[in-house]
């Protein structure tokens, strides 16, 4: 077993290429740090990839999560609760690549987590610990393309991605700019509001997703609404990777310790072959 905490740049481009060249789509679940048990989060990052999982969102847990609907805000009090801070996260994400050094980790939060942590541990030192830790990119989701340059230029220092969100409201001037600065892939959301709304719209997922590889050269991925095998199918026809995130987390909250990864697993597992037969 080969144990390594040093970033690897560009596992993500690399992942994301390789399934590319064997036409199959990524399929990128989120899962907040810390959740539903402050101890299951590597063994259940590493049952998800064992589950045909490409790439994983690790949700930072923030008191405030503006984006997030009441299931992801839930999960991420019930983490608060355990005390799980970014630096817990960190350790989480040390703990994974002692065992899996190939699978892309992606931190997606909220930018008062990394402030107080420059704040506490010296200016910068996110991206560099982030890095050390195994991090392959983060995705703030309170950080305007517009005030990123400085944000994104130390991440590609550190060999690590920065990751934006495009929303249905996004402008073409906003979709350049991301289109500039993002690295690995960008993440559609295909609802308006907060994560797990609504019902997912695919003609309309459709219809952007052309506009949007107009201004951004790295692949799309498309989140939010997306519940199961079907839906995950359909969205994959014109994206290049799956976001899960809202129904994984109602599917574990709930589970006995022992049950969290497998149940996890079996719903994954269901999806990647739902994607694979897309493909």
């Amino acid at each position: 077993m080969r144990t390594t905490t040093a970033s690897h740049p560009h596992r993500i481009a690399r992942t994301l290429a390789r399934l590319q060249a064997e036409g199959r789509k990524a399929l990128i679940p989120y899962v907040t740090a810390g959740f539903p048990y402050a101890d299951v989060t590597p063994e259940l990052m590493h049952a998800m990839v064992t589950a045909g999982s490409d790439i994983i969102e690790l949700g930072v847990p923030f008191s405030d999560p503006m984006a997030d609907g009441p299931v992801i805000q839930k999960a991420g009090e019930k983490a608060l609760s355990f005390g799980i801070g970014m630096a817990q996260v960190l350790d989480m994400v040390r703990t994974f690549r002692q065992s899996d050094d190939t699978t892309p980790v992606v931190l997606m939060g909220y930018a008062n987590p990394v402030e107080a942590y420059n704040l506490k541990h010296g200016a910068d030192r996110f991206v560099a610990d982030a890095a050390a830790a195994g991090v392959d990119g983060v995705l703030i989701v309170d950080y305007p393309p517009e005030e990123c340059e400085q944000f994104a230029a130390t991440l590609k220092a550190h060999g690590l991605d920065l990751i934006f969100l495009l929303a249905p409201t996004s402008t073409p001037e906003r979709m350049d700019l991301v289109g500039r600065l993002a690295s690995g892939y960008v993440y559609y959301v295909s609802l308006k509001g907060v994560t797990g709304a609504g019902n997912l719209d695919i003609a309309a997922v459709e219809a952007m997703l052309p506009r949007i590889r107009q201004h951004v050269s790295v692949p799309v991925g498309v989140g939010f609404g997306i519940r199961d095998a079907d839906t995950a199918r359909a969205i994959s026809r014109v994206a290049d990777a799956v976001v899960i995130g809202t129904k994984l987390i109602q599917l574990i909250e709930t589970q006995p310790r022992d049950l969290v990864a497998p149940v996890a697993a079996d719903f994954l597992a269901g999806v990647r072959q739902g994607l694979d037969a897309a493909s």
